[in-house]
């Protein structure tokens, strides 16, 4: 089993180093633009479609011949061509999306990036040769060799490497790894049904509950210090672009802060169990409700996201159980389906007799019905490949975990081409892109 891992460490390029992934960001950007406006260009005035290779010839290797893009030839080849690699991934998410071959939510045509936007990313390939060097610094080719806070080892040498820069002024490199090695864990006898919430993030079929930390709400206050300081200030001023990274650092704090506690909850659930079931959350539709900040707040998509790739990873169960199965108003005893319930109704009495708890019920029919859908396709069968999770928790393997805990929240320990135009007439909606970065 082949799992494609990403790990995320953060960089410290100097200024020299700073004005030279300034530049390369520029130019993916440049490059990316250009491509799309000559698709774009090509469908306006009935022409074919542009290939992927006639649309590298003309803007970039033909655009370096001219004077006005003279200077992309300062960065890496391979920056360049993984910006239209970019560009190429959304057109075909959006024509996939339109005649039914992707699946969920439709996907916008691509829009054009900005100058503008706080997170820059360029991608280096095996290609472009670059290097972790045996000091620990990353070389980048005509960037320079980067110095990087290493949290743990690669577990093997890396296939590509994504510099990004966010929001809140940092660097961060990302390495793409596959891990050829079996890493399954011993097999052991548990099972467990995970009804997630709002009040307790996560309650189990044992009858555990992890009270939810809502790491946003306790961060509220200073985040609406922030947001008032910047509104403060005048459109375009220095110290407005100074209050915009203020604001992005508080707010990158709280999804550090949320990642980190979730990773090392979905580690231990994984070891401790060979089986995890969890319900599937209509997340985009409970966005748009009243509780769609709190929602959020919990992150259980990403929560969710992390138990599927650790048990591809490790040999554990994973599964799914359909969103529209009545967990909660299913006795887990004899079977009834009870009448609707309020919010506020935390308890209830079957007509059978048995008194339940609202989610551990809940939690204990996940558990039956994610192991009868199991059983129905084969039994306890490893699950897929998936991709790769788009950051590990970066935590030091050799050092003993931290015993302080957050008032409320429970601790546990652990570690870690299209040839032709399709028949389209009309684009609605803005693109996308994200889908097309590593």
């Amino acid at each position: 089993m082949i799992v494609q891992l990403r790990y995320n460490f953060r960089i410290t390029p100097d200024a020299a180093e700073r004005t030279a992934l300034a530049q390369a960001f520029g130019c993916a950007r440049v490059v990316f633009n250009d491509g799309l406006r000559l698709r774009q260009q090509a469908r306006e005035t009935g022409e074919k479609y542009v290939s992927d290779a006639d649309l590298s010839k003309l803007v970039i290797t033909q655009a370096k011949a001219t004077e006005g893009r003279a200077w992309l030839g300062e960065v890496s080849a391979v920056v360049l061509q993984q910006a239209l690699a970019d560009l190429n991934t959304a057109y075909r998410n959006f024509f996939n999306s339109l005649s039914g071959k992707r699946q969920g939510r439709k996907v916008a045509a691509p829009r054009f990036r900005s100058r503008k936007d706080n997170r820059q990313a360029i991608r280096f390939t095996n290609n472009s040769r670059f290097k972790v060097l045996d000091n620990g610094r990353l070389r980048l080719p005509k960037i320079g060799d980067v110095p990087v806070r290493w949290s743990r080892s690669l577990p093997s040498a890396p296939t590509s490497v994504t510099v990004i820069k966010d929001a809140a002024g940092r660097y961060f490199a990302s390495f793409v790894v596959q891990t050829a090695e079996d890493e399954t864990l011993p097999s052991v006898d548990s099972e467990i049904g995970i009804d997630l919430g709002l009040t307790h993030f996560a309650v189990m079929s044992d009858g555990t509950k992890v009270t939810a930390p809502k790491f946003l709400r306790r961060a509220a206050r200073k985040l609406k210090r922030l947001q008032q300081a910047l509104a403060r200030k005048q459109k375009g001023s220095n110290r407005r672009k100074k209050a915009v990274v203020q604001v992005a650092r508080a707010h990158a704090r709280v999804a550090d802060t949320r990642r980190d506690w979730q990773h090392k909850l979905s580690t231990t659930i994984i070891r401790e169990n060979q089986a995890v079931y969890v319900e599937d959350l209509a997340v985009a539709g409970l966005g748009r409700t009243r509780l769609a900040k709190s929602m959020h707040d919990a992150g259980w998509a990403g929560f969710t996201a992390m138990l599927e790739y650790k048990a591809t990873r490790y040999g554990r169960a994973f599964g799914r159980v359909d969103r529209f199965f009545p967990s909660t108003r299913m006795c887990s005893d004899c079977g009834r389906i009870n009448d609707k319930m309020t919010l506020n109704a935390r308890a209830w009495n079957c007509p059978c007799g048995a008194a339940h708890d609202r989610d551990v019920n809940a939690a204990i029919n996940i558990k039956a019905a994610g192991q009868a859908d199991f059983n129905d396709r084969g039994a306890h069968i490893r699950p897929g490949l998936v991709p790769a999770a788009r950051s590990e928790a970066v935590t030091h393997p050799h050092v003993a975990p931290s015993t302080r805990s957050v008032e409320g929240i429970l601790v546990l320990q652990g570690e870690e081409d299209v040839n032709c135009w399709p028949s389209w007439t009309r684009w609605s909606g803005r693109a996308s892109t994200r889908g097309a970065r590593r």
